[in-house]
């Protein structure tokens, strides 16, 4: 046993209920429901209050989400997990598609390639994610994006191309 244990380390999370934001998601384009949500009319996701994301930026077919890494992101290597750097692209890549889509559209993610290009750790400093939509069909939308640094630096790129569909009728079965 160590004569100065470290301290113990905790994080508390506190979230609204999401089937707010679900029904007005139905009822706004894209543009409308991230515009309210950044006015704090529309509560955040959950998960993005659980892993440290803001909501930086949107508008059609654009979006940029930012994240202070913390050693609460680390893998066993010492340096932020690849999924949470997988996950915040996934969502600034889906949430271009959803800023091109007007009331009554929803859409899911079905494929995200990323490529790590350089690893993140808390001295990294804050980095931003940056989506844009590249195509949005009647059923399918692709999106590209990028993680960087400060200073400009890419740290990850990915692709993604999500299911669109009609709110009303939901996703196809599966």
């Amino acid at each position: 046993m160590s004569e100065n244990p470290e301290p113990e380390r905790s994080r508390t999370v506190t979230w609204e209920d999401p089937k707010a934001a679900r029904r007005h998601a139905r009822k706004l384009s894209g543009v409308e429901f991230f515009d309210k949500m950044r006015r704090g009319e529309i509560p955040e996701p959950p998960f993005g209050r659980l892993l440290g994301i803001d909501l930086f930026d949107a508008g059609e077919g654009r979006f940029v989400m930012t994240l202070q890494p913390q050693e609460v992101h680390y893998n066993p290597m010492g340096c932020v997990h690849g999924g949470i750097l997988a996950t915040l692209l996934d969502s600034v890549m889906s949430a271009a598609v959803h800023t091109s889509l007007p009331a009554g559209r929803g859409y899911l993610t079905l494929e995200i390639k990323v490529n790590f290009l350089k690893p993140v750790f808390a001295i990294t400093g804050e980095i931003i994610a940056e989506g844009n939509i590249v195509s949005c069909g009647r059923q399918v939308a692709t999106a590209e994006g990028k993680i960087t640094d400060v200073r400009g630096t890419v740290l990850a790129t990915g692709s993604a191309t999500c299911l669109v569909f009609d709110t009303a009728t939901g996703p196809p079965a599966q």
